[in-house]
């Protein structure tokens, strides 16, 4: 069977449409990719900045050496450690901005009150500096887990 030079040109038509329809779905306002916050975040200053907003009064920070948490009951996510795959920096801001958005894999009663997050929103309590060295802060302290098939085929 033959294409003509018009099957050709639909062809390209619809190849070119699905590509730019790809582009727009990842692309934009609501697409991650798109986020970044400014390069220079400080680990160090969002050490500081997390127990001086009082984040330690409810999260331990795996591998970090903190003033133990206070709340009660206590809130068991604690933040770093092993995922297996790389948080963004969009997720993490998106977890302080709007911590009902995606609530963390714990039971909803610890985590919850009122069908909300426990955790309060920073959206006015924080500057845009304080959560950029916060967000460096933690990305330092998460380590993606190797693959396991890796592990077992080596």
């Amino acid at each position: 069977m033959t294409f003509g030079p018009r099957a050709h040109r639909a062809n390209l038509l619809l190849a070119g449409s699905l590509l730019a329809f790809t582009a727009a779905c990842s692309r934009g306002r609501y697409a991650p990719a798109d986020f970044h916050l400014p390069p220079d975040g400080d680990a160090e200053r969002g050490k500081a900045a997390f127990v001086a907003l009082g984040c330690n009064t409810c999260h331990r920070v795996s591998g970090v050496d903190l003033p133990a948490p206070t709340v009660e009951p206590p809130v068991p996510v604690e933040l770093g450690g092993e995922v297996i795959h790389r948080l963004s920096d969009a997720y993490l801001v998106t977890s302080m901005m709007h911590p009902s958005f995606e609530l963390a894999p714990y039971p909803k009663a610890q985590i919850t009150a009122g069908g909300h997050s426990r955790m309060p929103a920073y959206t006015d309590r924080m500057t845009v500096r304080q959560m950029t060295d916060i967000v460096a802060f933690l990305q330092d302290h998460y380590t993606v887990a190797r693959d396991r098939q890796e592990d077992i085929t080596h």
